[in-house]
């Protein structure tokens, strides 16, 4: 694995996406092919971009909407070729995402930003990806959930519970809804893949498939 970026004054640095990007690593290995063209939506400090584009052969474009975050993920992923330079200020909420975002791409990858926004980001998002994924290209979301008025562990209804305390309109989505929101827009769930500290890892491909079941 490679050794966490030494932080630098004014610049951002996660701790969870250190953690947590080895195990997300795996999984998108199974499902994004070589020569990938990805867009990463809400990219946050730029380490996850860093560390998954490293000898993938996966093209990443990195985006966030803000835009204090642009200059920490362009610092981050400075020395990964395969990232584009610079990233992309993107509002996901907007009826046309941001001049210079690819017309298509193969995968969309967004992780931990519906909980922590608004429900019409989710649908934005969604709205997003209908439009610019190809056919049979993936969304793919990583973060915690709900399962209805359920939760996976104490942990998370304690995470939810303080996000809705900063702002009522966030909080841990129900995955059923969110599935059938996807279903709406030709955005078929394919598999959920059960993360550490209780997150998930759920891929939809574009297409008319037969959707899944969702097990909690």
């Amino acid at each position: 694995m490679t050794p966490a970026p030494p932080y630098e004054e004014g610049l951002r640095s996660s701790p969870a996406a250190m953690r947590n990007r080895a195990p997300i690593l795996d999984i998108l290995r199974q499902h994004i092919t070589a020569g990938a063209h990805v867009l990463e939506i809400a990219s946050g400090t730029g380490e996850h971009a860093a560390f998954f584009a490293q000898n993938q052969g996966w093209h990443w474009q990195c985006s966030d909407y803000d835009l204090a975050a642009l200059e920490t993920i362009a610092h981050w992923t400075k020395d990964a070729s395969s990232v584009a330079q610079p990233p992309l200020h993107l509002d996901v909420m907007a009826e046309t995402w941001a001049q210079g975002a690819p017309e298509q791409v193969d995968v969309i990858y967004c992780a931990n930003m519906i909980h922590i926004a608004p429900p019409e980001a989710a649908d934005g998002l969604i709205r997003g990806a209908q439009q610019i994924l190809q056919h049979g290209g993936l969304l793919i979301l990583y973060g915690p959930f709900r399962f209805g008025e359920h939760h996976s562990a104490p942990s998370n209804a304690a995470f939810d519970a303080s996000l809705r305390a900063r702002d009522p309109r966030w909080g841990l989505r129900d995955l059923g809804t969110v599935v059938e929101s996807m279903r709406q827009h030709q955005l078929v769930h394919q598999t959920t893949h059960t993360m550490p500290a209780n997150n998930l890892c759920v891929v939809f491909r574009r297409g008319n498939s037969a959707p899944t079941a969702i097990q909690p």
